[in-house]
């Protein structure tokens, strides 16, 4: 049986919240003007596996959780959802934004962080800081993702993002959490 495990209390959650603006083709915060937000440490790390975030996901009903894996070394973001990944395992080192964007945000994340990251976010894995850098991977229940990388022939895609719901519920705190005063 999978153990369960309890989010940090709201109270002592550290939240970063960053804006990233356009660069390119990539049309990272712009669109929705919502954050890409960091939950630092939101679940505890002791006891921590993929499969005890994944039914912690699923018990809220917020997201979908559908893979298990590192962040691809190349930058992309998808157009027809917004992205909840949830570090596992390991920690990395990431780029939002787009490498040569000046606006771009570099983060350090570890086992038991999450990010939310917005439809039309560039995002990307700079190093693995550890070796096996795993997170889980979950969209909005009945979204699937795509894959764009701010070439041409995607302004369609981009134009799309500008009708997507925001989360009506934390995907992590369901009625309550950070996502909502956003």
């Amino acid at each position: 049986m999978t153990p369960k495990i309890t989010p940090t209390p709201l109270t002592s959650l550290r939240v970063s919240r960053h804006l990233i603006p356009a660069h390119n083709l990539t049309p990272n915060t712009s669109i929705q003007n919502k954050p890409l937000l960091h939950y630092h440490g939101a679940f505890p790390s002791s006891t921590l596996t993929a499969s005890a975030i994944e039914s912690h996901l699923t018990s809220i009903g917020v997201v979908e959780p559908q893979w298990r894996f590192t962040m691809y070394s190349t930058t992309h973001f998808h157009s027809t959802t917004h992205e909840v990944l949830c570090i596992s395992q390991g920690s990395a080192k990431l780029c939002f934004g787009g490498e040569d964007n000046p606006g771009k945000v570099e983060k350090d994340v570890e086992q038991g962080d999450v990010l939310i990251i917005p439809a039309g976010v560039g995002h990307r894995l700079l190093e693995d800081l550890t070796g096996g850098f795993e997170m889980v991977g979950s969209y909005l229940k009945g979204y699937n993702w795509d894959m764009c990388y701010g070439k041409k022939g995607e302004e369609a895609k981009v134009q799309s993002i500008g009708k997507l719901p925001w989360f009506e519920r934390d995907p992590i705190y369901g009625d309550d959490g950070p996502i909502l005063q956003d």
